[in-house]
């Protein structure tokens, strides 16, 4: 079951967390192995008796987080009593408090309500992509009319900030950037010249509107594109910041080729 899956997944990270974390400890270990052998008087102190209280805390804190953060995400109000029953039930091997039909009965029960918010939840998002989408055509129609913008075939606008003469990329280059990013608001959502760090990707690794515009550009030149969402993120969004349906604006500066 979907929701039953999505906690197994938040335990099974933490446990890969818990792992990821003791990984240099074994690594010491294998170290020590390949020591030369200590001398009776050289012999090692013997490991300290780890706090299993506070052990057994931070286990259950980092799961206990992460699926409460899982039901928040999707909405579910679980009865924490009968939830922390469970886990005791099965940490002490005793029987549990209902028969499995009766678990599986509710369960089903419970899958039927959560599709059906999630629906909802899909035809509001659809909803509000689409009027997103309608501010942002509205915003690109007006863009187009400004003196040294250009509209491409596709509908990806761009502007030439810092013109330069030399190499374009191609597809199957590699490409380093320096570049800003924003929402028709002005909203900045990324930015390497903030992080004062250019970035390399591939030309295809990246949105639509992005491997179309770097192959407009020669290296040392700074263009400013104009992207609409079906060249973007689309209607699914990226992240909390770009939402669904965005039309975003992107001042990228080309530094580098890679071949």
């Amino acid at each position: 079951m979907k929701v039953t899956l999505r906690i197994v997944c938040a335990a099974l990270a933490v446990a890969t967390t818990v792992s990821a974390q003791t990984e240099p400890a074994k690594s010491a270990e294998a170290a020590k192995a390949a020591e030369p052998a200590k001398t009776a008087g050289e012999a090692a102190a013997p490991a300290a008796k780890p706090d299993m209280e506070k052990v057994s805390y931070f286990i259950g804190k980092n799961i206990g987080g992460n699926i409460a953060n899982n039901f928040k995400q999707q909405g579910v109000e679980i009865d924490i009593e009968n939830f922390l029953q469970a886990m005791r039930d099965q940490f002490e091997g005793k029987p549990g408090k209902y028969k499995e039909e009766e678990l599986t009965a509710a369960m089903e029960a419970f899958e039927k309500v959560m599709q059906a918010k999630q629906g909802e939840m899909q035809k509001e998002k659809a909803a509000k992509a689409g009027d997103v989408k309608a501010a942002g055509a509205k915003f690109l129609a007006e863009n187009g009319k400004r003196e040294g913008v250009k509209t491409t075939a596709s509908g990806l606008q761009y502007e030439i900030v810092k013109a330069a003469e030399g190499a374009k990329p191609v597809p199957t280059d590699k490409v380093n950037v320096h570049y800003h990013g924003t929402l028709v608001s002005g909203k900045v959502f990324d930015s390497s010249v903030q992080r004062g760090e250019p970035i390399t990707f591939g030309v295809q690794e990246v949105i639509k509107g992005w491997t179309e515009g770097l192959q407009l550009m020669s290296i040392g030149s700074k263009f400013k594109f104009f992207i609409p969402s079906d060249l973007a993120y689309g209607d699914a969004g990226a992240g909390a910041d770009i939402g669904p349906g965005e039309t975003l604006i992107f001042e990228v500066e080309l530094l580098k080729i890679e071949k």
